[in-house]
């Protein structure tokens, strides 16, 4: 996996105050005796391959580095998290991270935090708020530049693939969960990527919420609606895998009749792009747990960090899956 981290955005000093949070307040000083970090984790889920895999790293990272994990799992559901992030706040923890299941409305939970002098770490997906003294630093990838890969990828090989029998290049796009960062950005940046070539359309975009079963029905929906489909650009490995299922039960051979990019990189995927079902994914690293705990450490130290932590990715076509597959960790 690639561990070099590309810092962005300005940083941010914290107050040594943070120390409160785990001593006279009744954090883990008075729990157990010991300066033991305590974090409180609200996942969004087990949606797909790359959510399972994200958990493990985060579950084993902060036992390697000695901090108590106190985890939730919020079954997609944004009530959910913010129901854990509160209890997390009421045991006095000493950090609170968590995965937004959605981008918007986070500020009175992450007031209330902030009130009680408990820093917050978000993973993976941002948020969407003007004040980012709610939290401390973000800790992922750069969704953008992920959907700008998928997209150039069309730009520069749908059109040599013998896809486009007309002239034109049809995609069907299988969005990731209504208002989560990645899918409102993953979204973005390939629509400005396939801007560049007026033959290349989005006939037809859904959710399939991140999951296998979802791109599953989203593409047995599109297979009904749309006559011509060159090209399946699905935000997560689970639904384009999903999408090979449905296109495989109407007959039509996935990755030679229909195009298929994805994004994330999970072992399923890769198989199947190895096996060349799909054309092309782009990574989204899912072992965050390291520079979490790395991260957690600093912030309850009262240390200065980056304001911004993304993970340097890469993306693969069908020989360089092959390549890695073998060794490849989640």
């Amino acid at each position: 996996m690639f561990k070099n981290l590309m810092v962005a955005s300005a940083t941010v000093v914290f107050a040594g105050s943070l120390a409160a949070c785990g001593s006279s307040d009744g954090g883990a000083d008075d729990a157990g005796g010991s300066d033991k970090i305590t974090m409180g984790f609200a996942q969004v889920g087990a949606e797909s391959g790359w959510r399972t895999a994200n958990t493990k790293s985060i579950q084993a990272s902060a036992k390697e580095a000695g901090i108590e994990l106190k985890f939730s799992d919020a079954q997609q559901k944004q009530e959910n998290q913010i129901k854990a992030i509160r209890s997390y706040i009421q045991q006095k923890v000493d950090v609170i991270a968590f995965s937004p299941v959605v981008e918007t409305g986070w500020d009175t939970v992450l007031q209330e935090a902030k009130r009680a002098k408990i820093p917050v770490i978000l993973t993976d997906r941002a948020v969407d708020s003007e004040d980012t003294s709610l939290y401390k630093t973000f800790l992922g990838s750069d969704f953008v530049l992920e959907g700008e890969k998928a997209g150039q990828w069309v730009v520069d090989n749908a059109a040599t693939n013998d896809v486009n029998k007309d002239g034109k290049i049809n995609v069907v796009e299988i969005q990731g969960t209504t208002g989560a960062a990645p899918a409102i950005d993953r979204k973005e940046g390939f629509e400005d990527k396939i801007a560049a070539d007026s033959n290349i359309k989005i006939v037809a975009s859904q959710t399939g919420d991140f999951t296998r079963d979802g791109g599953k029905k989203v593409m047995e929906a599109f297979l009904k609606s749309q006559k011509d489909i060159d090209v399946v650009y699905a935000h997560n490995d689970d639904e384009g895998l999903g999408a090979i299922e449905a296109i495989e039960a109407a007959g039509l051979k996935p990755g030679v009749d229909i195009k298929i990019i994805t994004v994330d990189a999970v072992k399923d995927g890769m198989t199947a792009l190895a096996a060349g079902k799909i054309n092309y994914i782009v990574e989204c690293n899912p072992l965050l747990g390291p520079q979490l705990m790395e991260l957690a450490e600093k912030v309850v130290a009262g240390e200065e960090v980056p304001q911004r932590v993304e993970t340097e990715e890469g993306a693969f076509d069908q020989e360089q899956a092959k390549a890695v597959l073998a060794d490849r960790q989640y």
